[in-house]
């Protein structure tokens, strides 16, 4: 135990969360603002409980590079035992190791403290069940649970495990024939570092790490590698060192984000399509899950290599529920949450999708880039984010989704998608409007044929978002 938690006695008692840290898919919040050591114990003694009352009797937890990770780490095992289950601390690293060490000792649960990308003065906990995550529902009755301070009570053990060796062994178990390349490695100072050294010591060819060492202030560049402002120092090293590829990972490293030989982007479902032709080659015809943010030629090209491409809902935890349901080999997010079920366990892990990803490369007859120059050439805007009224923005995207619709009954050109949010497609292209799971904002994007398609899709979106009077600008420049 770190001296700060030993200093505090923790005791079981009724404890209100902030609702604003209990979100869809984990619980997030700001260190001092509503998130602190106390909210740490109490999660651990509320979904303690809840996996207890299931059955339960270990747990795995695991911690980012945060500052505020070791303590909250502490604060959560302290919490976890309260309640009688055990715990294996497997210490520092990213969350797909923590998933990794549930699947891997088959423990009834697990927790990593992790803020992830957002900023160094976040921290929260992502959960999840030997068989699944923990989102939506479960985590309000966490807080339900704490409130009522209705806790499960016992003494359970903890147990310090070191299973990263382990972690990186299967990482390259069923990898065959590897070529020898020049790679750089983006790990934004984030969880990733030790075990991509590792690793990468395992590798054939040369490997260039950058930012590797773990830093929870993150000095360099923020760990978000879907914003192309944190690419700028891959991109330098890949042309600059003549690299075949570069990757990054986010602050968790369940994110991948790729730049091919030219230093030019590969977009997470861009990615998808090179994955899902080497796994229909295994699995023809099976069901691939994107989501709605993704672009319609992922969708189209899954459809043209003998794949059921389906479309769901945006969040994490969402598509890997749908991805169970329907037994898919693969299935990914625009974020970069690409989640194979094919040779791996079915959770998302930025590390295993790199590996995979060199072992595309190594196979292609030509560069990286030649893996994706077949598919067709579009524009798109990047995702534009605008702050709404978190109480209402549900609300205001219902409104939009009536105001389309209304539309296309009007217009039989116009095709509404409201699985999540509004996709709205049209002979141009298509453009979407939902609400953010994570924040108060509205995220909107939208993809046409040419320039000045994307520009009718643009005030189309302008004009729906005026009329639920917020504005929105898309100043930031369309990319190819």
């Amino acid at each position: 135990m770190s001296i700060a938690a030993m200093k505090k006695d923790f005791t079981p008692k009724a404890y209100t969360f902030s609702p604003t840290i209990l979100r869809e898919y984990d619980i997030r919040g700001q260190i001092g603002k509503n998130l602190s050591d106390d909210d740490a114990f109490a999660v651990g003694c509320a979904f303690g409980t809840y996996v207890r009352r299931k059955g339960g009797q270990r747990v795995c937890v695991g911690y980012d590079g945060r500052e505020s990770s070791p303590v909250f780490a502490d604060a959560m095992i302290a919490g976890l035992t309260s309640t009688g289950l055990d715990v294996d601390a497997i210490g520092l690293g990213p969350t797909p190791m923590l998933y990794f060490a549930v699947k891997e000792s088959r423990a009834d649960a697990g927790v990593m403290i992790t803020g992830s990308h957002n900023p160094s003065d976040y921290n929260g906990f992502k959960m999840t069940l030997l068989n699944g995550p923990v989102y939506g529902e479960t985590i309000q009755e966490l807080g339900r649970i704490a409130a009522a301070g209705d806790f499960e009570t016992g003494q359970g053990q903890v147990k310090t495990i070191d299973i990263q060796d382990k972690y990186v062994d299967r990482l390259l178990r069923d990898i065959k024939g590897l070529k020898a390349m020049k790679i750089a490695w983006d790990c934004g100072n984030g969880a990733a570092g030790e075990i991509v050294r590792r690793l990468t010591r395992k590798l054939p060819g040369e490997h260039i790490l950058l930012f590797d060492d773990i830093d929870g202030t993150f000095p360099n560049h923020h760990p978000d590698p879907t914003v192309d402002e944190n690419l700028v120092d891959l991109i330098r090293v890949v042309r600059k060192q003549q690299c075949h590829l570069g990757v990054a990972f986010d602050g968790d490293a369940d994110r991948i984000g790729a730049v091919d030989e030219r230093g030019h982007v590969m977009r997470c479902d861009t990615l998808m399509t090179v994955y899902a032709r080497d796994v229909l080659s295994r699995h023809p015809g099976a069901t691939i899950v994107g989501d709605v943010k993704c672009s319609q030629v992922m969708y189209d090209e899954i459809n043209r290599l003998g794949g059921k491409a389906v479309m769901w809902k945006t969040g994490h935890s969402l598509i890997k529920a749908k991805m169970a349901e329907e037994k898919s080999p693969l299935s990914g997010e625009l974020s970069g949450h690409i989640f194979f079920g094919d040779g791996w366990y079915g959770f998302d892990d930025g590390i295993y999708c790199a590996v995979r990803l060199l072992q595309e490369v190594g196979k292609a007859r030509g560069p990286a880039s030649s893996l994706i120059a077949h598919l067709p050439q579009i524009c798109n805007t990047p995702e534009i984010r605008f702050e709404v009224d978190e109480a209402r923005k549900f609300d205001l995207v219902a409104q939009i989704v009536a105001s389309v619709k209304t539309q296309a009954r009007a217009n039989p050109a116009l095709r509404v998608n409201d699985i999540d949010g509004a996709r709205v497609s049209t002979p141009d292209g298509w453009w979407l409007i939902r609400a953010s799971n994570t924040q108060n904002v509205l995220v909107t994007r939208a993809e046409a044929s040419s320039p000045a398609a994307l520009e009718k899709l643009k005030s189309m979106v302008q004009n729906e978002v005026k009329g639920i009077g917020y504005d929105v600008s898309f100043s930031a420049q369309g990319h190819h």
